[in-house]
């Protein structure tokens, strides 16, 4: 009977006892009521009246997978993006949302379409460092209810159509030419201001023609 008992006493105190890591919380329940957050280390629990859900602090890499996009001046392309959170509120994010890593990265799909859609396709070009900060303030914006904190959105892949890259590489390759032939056109009228000069030169001192 001693026995049983004593296996009865181990088995409460491995069931009562959590570590906790550094990196972790623990949010606990009490008969299905939230009670707060423990951790980190060690932690007792009320065997069978508590429960612990384990909720990481650590920064989440999440792609966000690549979708077809229209851009604002009607240009069909591929766009792929990363973004980068931390849960700041671990009882938001356990009470508040089913799944959040699903949410999120739901919600980073919408914005990232609906913002790109807002832009032309040189201005998403020229100004990507604009269109991540308007993207990582919106979606910071609905996750922030969830205990989430959104710290950066980057477009990593942006595909054009075949012949939208034809039609660049021919508009680039124009005004290269337009360039070379300005330079040239630069250089012509500086050596023809030289030898007016030195015709100038010459004509009020023959002697330098010698």
């Amino acid at each position: 009977m001693t026995y049983i008992i004593i296996l009865a006493v181990i088995i409460l105190l491995a069931l009562s006892l959590r570590v906790v890591k550094e990196y972790d919380r623990g949010v606990i329940f009490f008969l299905g009521k939230c009670t707060g957050v423990r951790g980190p280390g060690l932690i007792i629990l009320i065997p069978i009246l508590e429960q612990m859900t384990s909720v990481t602090l650590r920064t989440i890499t999440m792609n966000i997978p690549s979708q077809k996009i229209i851009t604002k001046d009607n240009v069909s392309i591929d766009i792929a993006a990363v973004a980068y959170y931390h849960i700041v509120d671990p009882e938001k994010s356990v009470v508040k949302i089913e799944n959040v890593y699903n949410a999120v990265n739901q919600i980073s799909q919408t914005t990232v379409r609906n913002i790109v859609g807002q832009f032309k396709l040189d201005e998403l070009l020229s100004q990507t460092t604009d269109v991540n900060v308007k993207i990582k303030t919106v979606i910071d914006k609905h996750t922030e209810d969830w205990g989430v904190q959104v710290t950066a959105v980057e477009i990593k892949d942006i595909i054009l159509p075949d012949n939208m890259q034809r039609a660049m590489a021919k508009e680039a390759e124009a005004e290269r030419e337009r360039r070379a032939k300005i330079v040239a056109a630069e250089g012509e009228m500086q050596a023809s201001a030289k030898l007016a000069e030195a015709a100038d030169i010459m004509e009020k001192h023959p002697v330098a023609l010698q």
